[in-house]
């Protein structure tokens, strides 16, 4: 759908054998772990509205004084700790980019250090990082990179007026309810299932503690077995949300961006076999502001979309031991936007 990785110098997406199929791409990372150097980062801890705290992790570039900050999400039940902000914080950093690992509300090692949990739309959570990130950047740009719900999270707070100056989103929803609908599908069982576990473990570890109804949804025979139910349950209400279908309007972004409502500089890659995420509503926002209704083109941001690639897999030919493809997409075109050559 767009030209835009040639014009940065990589070759069109290609599966990198054994991983073949939406699947497998998404699983590379699970079935083959990454063997990362040890983490060197230097812990930050920011406050929050409540009293509780986030924990940051920042890495900086070992020479010189760095191009840009990037402030870097992990996805539903991840943390900093994983593969896909590793493994990207390191393909930054080595191209001269500060990178902070955020961890958002409830997750990873920062999981004592505030009560309840994240959801998609946390903007209030993520304002007072966004205020640290920019003194961190010191006059320099501040780019924003999601991963999957990361993603999301990135674009609702922009909407919601947290300054960025460009973001980029991989495998990120934009249409919630089509994703539960996704994970209830009989093929994506194990995946729900593999998610749930993560959640019910985030959730129980909660240091504020947990109502006897939120217990009851997490633990014993009629605990929530879907990812629409734990958000039914546990991120709705939690989140001031009256049903989950409320929050899942509130926390989609399509509407928002289709209707044409602004964002700094933004890539959304996406592949079109993600067994996750449907591809349909980026491809929905790319229609809407594509222009091909006889209106002018609006500035709109830039869409990627691979026929494949999994969810967050995106594993290619020459990748190398430390970055994939998206990675190698990512660092190319935030490398143009901090060199001010635009957004391609």
């Amino acid at each position: 759908m767009s030209q835009l990785p040639d014009r940065l110098g990589l070759s069109p997406f290609r599966q990198r054998s054994p991983w073949i199929g939406g699947d497998l791409q998404t699983l590379r990372d699970t079935l083959r772990p990454l063997h990362f150097p040890p983490d060197r980062a230097e812990s930050l801890t920011i406050p929050l509205a409540d009293g509780g705290r986030l924990l940051g992790l920042l890495d900086r570039p070992a020479d010189g004084a760095p191009a840009a900050l990037v402030l870097v999400l992990h996805g539903l039940g991840g943390s900093s700790d994983g593969p896909g902000p590793r493994r990207l914080a390191l393909a930054l950093v080595a191209e001269g980019f500060a990178v902070l690992r955020l961890n958002l509300r409830g997750a990873g090692r920062g999981r004592p250090l505030a009560r309840g949990t994240y959801c998609a739309c946390c903007s209030e959570d993520l304002r007072p990082t966004v205020a640290l990130a920019r003194q961190l950047a010191a006059g320099r740009p501040l780019y924003g990179a999601g991963i999957s719900l990361g993603g999301t999270v990135l674009l609702n707070g922009s909407l919601a007026g947290l300054a960025f100056d460009g973001l980029i989103c991989v495998s990120s929803p934009l249409e919630l309810h089509v994703c539960a609908v996704q994970f209830e599908r009989r093929r994506n069982r194990v995946y729900q299932r593999w998610l749930m576990q993560r959640l019910r473990q985030q959730t129980l570890a909660d240091p504020g503690g947990l109502q006897e109804a939120e217990r009851r949804a997490l633990a014993g025979p009629g605990r929530a077995r879907t990812i629409r139910a734990f958000d039914a349950a546990i991120t709705a209400p939690r989140w001031g949300f009256g049903s989950v279908a409320a929050y899942y309007d509130a926390a989609s972004p399509l509407a928002p961006l289709a209707a044409g409502r602004p964002l700094p500089p933004t890539l959304l890659l996406h592949a079109g076999d993600d067994p996750w995420v449907p591809v349909g509503p980026l491809r929905q926002l790319a229609a809407a502001t594509s222009g091909g209704d006889g209106a002018a083109p609006r500035v709109a941001p830039r869409i990627v979309i691979t026929p494949r690639g999994g969810h967050n897999g995106f594993h290619a030919p020459g990748d190398g031991s430390a970055a994939c493809w998206a990675d190698r997409l990512a660092v190319a075109w935030l490398r143009r936007l901090s060199r001010g050559e635009g957004d391609g």
